[in-house]
């Protein structure tokens, strides 16, 4: 019995999962079907690709992503994956991006629009670069 409600309530949560993402990719400006959110998540994901039935078990409120793929719908929808994953207040990246842009120079914010134009592998491997860097220098 105990088993059966447990079921139930991650249901809920799958299918209140869904109206986010489903509200969030309309809010972003894309059309809610499968093959665009799948084309867009993919271009965007440097893991295994995800294939239009994963999509639509998403939007279907059928699953929930991993946390890694939460991250990257969130990054592409500019909300919170935090929002996307449990609900609550929907504070949209944007606002973070004001308060981010106040703390980096020009300089800086050349370095990321160069990044922004690089093929993902090679985004991939400068991320990989600047993390390493970032754990060493750790304090």
């Amino acid at each position: 019995m105990g088993d059966k409600k447990f079921n139930f309530l991650f249901m809920d949560e799958k299918l209140e999962f869904s109206q986010r993402l489903k509200t969030a990719i309309y809010e972003a400006g894309y059309s809610v079907r499968p093959v665009i959110v799948e084309r867009e998540f993919n271009t965007r994901y440097y893991g295994r690709s995800v294939t239009v039935q994963a999509v639509r078990r998403w939007l279907r409120g059928e699953a929930i992503p991993s946390q890694e793929k939460l991250q990257v719908l969130a990054d592409w929808l500019r909300v919170e994956p935090h929002y996307l994953r449990f609900g609550g207040s929907a504070k949209k990246i944007e606002q973070k991006r004001i308060e981010w842009n106040k703390l980096i120079n020009y300089e800086e914010r050349e370095a990321f629009e160069a990044y922004a134009t690089l093929p993902s592998k090679e985004r991939k491997m400068v991320k990989e670069i600047i993390l390493a860097f970032a754990k060493a220098y750790k304090k």
